[in-house]
């Protein structure tokens, strides 16, 4: 394993597929659960010779299974959220620095180096239970900031408003990164003007709120802040990378991921371009866990490599993700 990882950021559009098929045949072998997956299938690993050819574990093996590649011991692990009554997803975490580098090299690659930036995070739902990865991304990140102001704000909006119009004074790009509901609540008590600054969504209303399409949503952000779009980020608890919107719909994942499209009604039917479908995730980073993900989302991929999200596809259970009802 100690391989993949030193060949995970030399990962390009020309030496990807070999690299992803070289990690298949691995974990293969050395996930027990994945490898006992592909001889249900009938798949023989020797005749698999494209991604589209690579067999993806559903996402829901995460709620029922740990999944590890290879013998370790997990430093931690991360939990999904969910409604109140469902199993929940687990992921066993073998070293929780090598995570916060990794994400922090997935923001940097869209957006710059972090000590640019304040960020503000408005996270009441996932600061309010334990395991989140995304908690644990956010206070990496605004702890790489260095600045006395970043933080977490949970239900002090008065803190929060008054915070955000002092560090508009300085010389950094502001960052207001919260849940869906939480933006909206704060953005009806006060108006504060974020114009040349940044908002991230990051989920839904999480039951807090009418759900509402995503580009509404989005609508209304960008008229409270007075900004010209909002950005969202594509990650879950199943993935150690993570995609990102630069306004808008479409959805860039970083060089350490790629998507691939599957037909909803044949799942080992992969490879749709333009046609909207049940997304497909190869996360390299992945090589200690399961890199080959068949996730619940719906999409569609675009020629160019960025994608869209669409929602959850049918008989899948709503989880605390950054989907909104389509």
């Amino acid at each position: 394993m100690k391989s993949f990882k030193s060949l995970l950021y030399t990962i390009n559009e020309q030496n990807a597929p070999d690299i992803a098929l070289r990690l298949f045949r691995f974990q293969a072998e050395h996930n027990p659960i994945y490898g006992n997956y592909i001889r249900h299938l009938g798949i023989n690993t020797s005749e698999v010779s494209t991604l589209e050819a690579i067999p993806f574990l559903p996402i829901s093996f995460f709620k029922s299974h740990t999944l590890q590649t290879g013998r370790w011991t997990p430093e931690t692990f991360f939990t999904s959220s969910g409604t109140t009554g469902l199993t929940t997803s687990t992921h066993a975490i073998a070293d929780l620095g090598f995570y916060l580098k990794h994400a922090e090299k997935c923001f940097t690659h869209f957006f710059g180096a972090l000590d640019q930036y304040q960020i503000f995070a408005l996270m009441p739902s996932y600061l309010e239970r334990s395991g989140s990865s995304l908690i644990e991304m956010l206070k990496h990140f605004i702890n790489r900031t260095g600045t006395t102001e970043s933080g977490f704000y949970l239900y002090n909006h008065d803190d929060l408003a008054r915070n955000l119009e002092r560090a508009k004074k300085s010389n950094r790009t502001i960052i207001l990164w919260g849940v869906a509901f939480a933006l909206l609540d704060f953005a009806e008590k006060y108006s504060i003007d974020l114009s040349g600054h940044l908002v991230f969504e990051t989920g839904g209303m999480k039951g807090r709120r009418k759900e509402i399409t995503r580009e509404a949503m989005h609508e209304q952000l960008k008229q409270c802040f007075n900004v010209s779009e909002v950005h969202s980020e594509y990650g879950m608890t199943e993935l150690l990378s993570q995609a990102y919107t630069r306004g808008g719909e479409l959805f860039y994942p970083s060089p350490w991921m790629k998507i691939i499209v599957r037909e909803t009604t044949d799942p080992l039917e992969k490879g749709l371009v333009s046609k909207t479908g049940g997304l497909n995730v190869i996360d390299f980073a992945n090589f200690q866990s399961i890199s080959f993900i068949e996730t619940e989302d719906a999409g569609k991929l675009n020629p160019d490599g960025t994608f869209e999200v669409l929602g959850r596809l049918d008989n899948s259970d709503v989880r605390g993700c950054n989907l909104m009802v389509e």
